[in-house]
Formats: C-alpha cells, sequence, structure tokens
C-alpha cells in the first residue's frame, strides 16, 4: 500500500527536543554506514529503474543524505525536503509530477537543476517510533507509480536501512542504552528475514569470494530443490545449460571487479521447465573497499519474453505482407502499361522505380523484435543508401562515396529520404555524373548543432545545365525535405556537376 496524498498539513513544524535528541544518536562520519547505505539506496534506485537513490535524515533545518547513489549532493535545507513530508506517513509516499503537486512545485530541487518530477519514498523509523527520515528514489521524468513489487522492495529495503543506522547508534551509544538497542536490532534482522521470505523476487547473498550463503524462501521454492543444492556455486547447476557458461563469465568477472551484475538466464523451475529470470546483485564494501559480499534478486520475467517473441512472429508476418504489397504494386504498374506508347512506358518505369525505392527503405526501418535488432543496422541512414543506390555503383564500389556521421532514422523519415536520394539518382543517371563511365558522386553526411545536413555532389559528369522546369522529379524532392522533414535545399550548378545540399532537423531522423 502507498499514498499520494495526505489530507494533514505536510508544513513540518520545528522538531521538539524528544526527536532531536534521538537523530544526534545516529553517527553521521561513519564511512562504514555511509558505503553500506551508499550501496542500498543504489541498490533501490536499480530496482526501482530510477536514476537517483537517497537514504535521507531530516533535522531541525536540514535533510542530510546519509546514504545516496545518482546524486553529489550531500544535504539540502529542510525546506527543499520532500523526505520531510515522506517521514510523517506510514507507507510510501508517492509524488508522480513534483510540478502538478501544490506542496513541491515551486520547490527549487523541481525548478531548479535537479529537475525532481517522480518520488517515491518509504519512512524510517526509530526503535522508538521516531519519524528519522526516509530511503527514497527520484526521477527527473513523471511517472504514475512503482510496481507491487518495486513498492514492496522498498519497504523492504527501508527496513534494511533503519537496520543499519540502529547498529551504527548502537555502537556509538552509552553501554546503558545497548542491550535496548541490541533487542531491536535483532527484530529488524528478524523482520528482515520475513519481508524477504515474503518477497516475490528470488533474494540471495553472497560471501567476498562469490559463494551463495543466503537464499530466501521464495528461491528455494522456485527451483523446487533442496536448499543446499544451491549454496556456494551449486547455483549454476540450477540454470539452463545453454546459459550456464555466459552466466559464469559474467558473475566471475563482477567477482573479480567488484562492479554490478546484470543479466538474464534461465533457471530452473519446480514444475521441470526452465523460466527466464532477471538477475540484478550490487556489492557490499567493507571499511577497507574491499568486496565484503554481495546481495541481489532475481525476477520472473518469462511472461515478458513470451510477449517479445509473439511480436516478433506478428512483425515478420507484418513485414512479409507488406513486402508483397510493394511487389504487387510493381507488377501492377507493368502489367497496366505494357504495350502503351514509349512515353508512357518510361513515366511506367519510372513510377515503378520509386515504388522499389519504398521497398528498399521500408527493409531498413521495418518494426523488429528479439535479437534480430541486434544483428542487422536497419535504422541506419548509410546503411539504406548503400541499399538505395546500389544498382547504380560500379564494380569497385567507388562510384558513389559515402561518408560522414550515420544517424538514425526510422519509419518517419525513411520514406521522404529514399524517395529524395531515388530521384537524384534517377536524374544523374539520366543527364548528370551518372550518365558517364567516369562520372561520380561524393555523398557527405555531416551534424551541424541541430541539423544533419546531407551534401549530393555531383564530379566528373557532363557540363551541367541548370534546369528551368519544376518536373515532377522537383517537387518531389521538395516535398520530400521540406514538407515532410521541415529541412532546407540548396543547389549549386557547378561546372563539375550540380550540388545539393539537404539540411534536416535531427529531430525529424528519428524519434
Amino acid at each position: 500500500m502507498h499514498v499520494t496524498a495526505s489530507s494533514k498539513n505536510l508544513d513540518c513544524p520545528a522538531d521538539d527536543p524528544s526527536r532531536l535528541g534521538v537523530i544526534s544518536q545516529f553517527p553521521n562520519n561513519d564511512p562504514e554506514l555511509r558505503d553500506q547505505l551508499d550501496r542500498l539506496a543504489g541498490l533501490a534506485a536499480r530496482i526501482c529503474d530510477a536514476p537517483v537513490g537517497l537514504v535521507s535524515i531530516v533535522t531541525r533545518d536540514e535533510q542530510v543524505f546519509f546514504g545516496r547513489f545518482g546524486t553529489e549532493m550531500t544535504q539540502t535545507p529542510r525546506d527543499w525536503s520532500f523526505c520531510a513530508h515522506a517521514m510523517h506517513e506510514k507507507q510510501c509516499m508517492v509524488v508522480p509530477d513534483a510540478t502538478a503537486d501544490p506542496r513541491f512545485m515551486e520547490n527549487p530541487l523541481v525548478t531548479g537543476e535537479a529537475g525532481i518530477r517522480f518520488y517515491a519514498g518509504y519512512p524510517l523509523l526509530t526503535a522508538e517510533g521516531a519519524p528519522l527520515g526516509s530511503l527514497c528514489v527520484i526521477d527527473t521524468k513523471p511517472r504514475t507509480d512503482l510496481s507491487d513489487d518495486q513498492h514492496d522492495t522498498l519497504k523492504t529495503l527501508g527496513l534494511a536501512a533503519m537496520g543499519l543506522l540502529e547498529k551504527a547508534r548502537n555502537d556509538s551509544r552509552h553501554a546503558s542504552v545497548q542491550r535496548l538497542s541490541d533487542a531491536q536490532i535483532a527484530k529488524l534482522e528478524h523482520k528482515f528475514e520475513l519481508l524477504s521470505d515474503a518477497m516475490p523476487q528470488l533474494v540471495w547473498m553472497t560471501d567476498a569470494e562469490g559463494q551463495v550463503e543466503y537464499l530466501n524462501r521464495g528461491w528455494i521454492e522456485f527451483v523446487g530443490r533442496p536448499e543446499g543444492e544451491s549454496m556456494g556455486h551449486g547455483w549454476l547447476a540450477m540454470l539452463h545449460p545453454d546459459d550456464r557458461i555466459l552466466a559464469q563469465n559474467v558473475w566471475a568477472k563482477s567477482v573479480e571487479s567488484g562492479t554490478p551484475y546484470d543479466i538474464e538466464y534461465r533457471l530452473t523451475h519446480y514444475s521441470g521447465g526452465y523460466r527466464w529470470v532477471l538477475t540484478r546483485g550490487l556489492p557490499i564494501f567493507d571499511d577497507q573497499g574491499q568486496v565484503d559480499g554481495w546481495i541481489g534478486t532475481c525476477t520472473d520475467v518469462n511472461a515478458q519474453r513470451d510477449a517479445v517473441d509473439r511480436l516478433d512472429i506478428l512483425s515478420r508476418e507484418l513485414n512479409h505482407r507488406i513486402k508483397n504489397i510493394f511487389a504487387i504494386i510493381s507488377g501492377l504498374i507493368s502489367m497496366t502499361f505494357r504495350g502503351e506508347a514509349p512515353a508512357s512506358r518510361e513515366r511506367a518505369m519510372a513510377l515503378q522505380a520509386r515504388v522499389l525505392a519504398l521497398g528498399r527503405a521500408h527493409d531498413f526501418v521495418r518494426t523488429h523484435a528479439g535479437s534480430d535488432i541486434l544483428q542487422h543496422p536497419h535504422t541506419s541512414l548509410q546503411a539504406m543508401l548503400r541499399a538505395l543506390l546500389e544498382p547504380y555503383q560500379n564494380d569497385s564500389g567507388d562510384r558513389i562515396g559515402i561518408s560522414g556521421e550515420d544517424p538514425v532514422i526510422d519509419d518517419r523519415s525513411a520514406t521522404p529520404l529514399a524517395l529524395y536520394f531515388h530521384e537524384l539518382a534517377t536524374n544523374a543517371a539520366k543527364y548528370g555524373a551518372l550518365s558517364d563511365d567516369a562520372g561520380k558522386v561524393v555523398i557527405t553526411v555531416a551534424r551541424e548543432g541541430d541539423n544533419v545536413t546531407m551534401e549530393w555532389a555531383e564530379q566528373d559528369g557532363p557540363p551541367v545545365i541548370p534546369s528551368s522546369e519544376n518536373g515532377f522529379g522537383a517537387r518531389l524532392i521538395e516535398m520530400s525535405i521540406v514538407r515532410q522533414l521541415s529541412g532546407s535545399l540548396t543547389y549549386d550548378w557547378e561546372r563539375c556537376g550540380v550540388r545539393v545540399t539537404a539540411s534536416v532537423p535531427l529531430r525529424a531522423m528519428a524519434r
């Protein structure tokens, strides 16, 4: 459960002396404590897919970040604090969009460089029940909410953070208070184990060498095998044989370098098969900066993987049908103008070539899912140009040169770009550099500020004669660049060949 607003007045008044006295018992200069809280803040941010995670303690005049991830700030004035509100709640406080929340819309952390939009904070309560601060995650983009799993995890990590804080207080407090703190710490640790077992995620911990020494009940129930079989390095035997070597190598590299562990693999399931899980882990460092152990989770993502596979099948079928439509249109054009006068057949061939050019452009921006995305550069401008202009290239491959930037394109920009370059190539083959065996074309792509410039330069062709007619091809070029892509065109009629420069906003090239 969580809240997005509160009926009570959260303009928090100055604290009474009793709460300030409790806060003063928590050490704020313990490097080991800060390092551990940094790890928890980082784990909270990663699990909640947020750029910033904080363990914030709210004092009379400021909030101090005992643990932080994703920011260099160590404290802010209390008047700016979201956590000063969250710590008075009984559950997670969520602010979907701070710019729309009257409490925060004029907050310097919202209007200033920090640019806070989304906030979710779980209150931290001391053993006495005093509000201390919160464990929170922050995003610079508005979000509807956290998922239920993320809420549960944030709550669990908040209790773990409170356990670390209580332990640090216990270590620094007077011996007369230490006995009570020990009991509270044991109780918090017991709560952590109970919450860990209740989490929908599989929770694990290892020693510094990467050998598993703790698994929650979720793991044991998921794999359906005795706990001992997964301890140490036994968990590797629970993986699908095809994923085992990769998972082992990635894990060994993380253990060796002390860097976060992040991978998807298939884990054995009690049903008898395998299910895909997303595994993430973070190192825990000691006061010497050495890895003291690891803590992480496995999240069942099998349903999402199945959805991707189904999308891939549908995408391939859709692309197949679109390619068939292009082929049918091309065939209809050919059949319709067969036997017509030469002038009509020439126009039909030009139209047919444009249709085929659109078909080739579609091949490079068609919807893909699954592993194909990683294997084929279907959104590369230069890759599309090479395929589009391949019929005009010579055997040595130097008749049409393409150099410079290689911006990403998508389905919105590919069609007008394909028509634009197709018309330039057709004109060059009829009247320009490509009509002569010695002629060449050089295409140079560059980024100038927020624009992409694409220069088409013809060389060593017949003498250039500027055209005074605004034919269909010229209108198609203008429509493609100026009207559809909000760009501009420049023509230079040089003796060595025409030079056409198109400038298009970078935002029009791809979403």
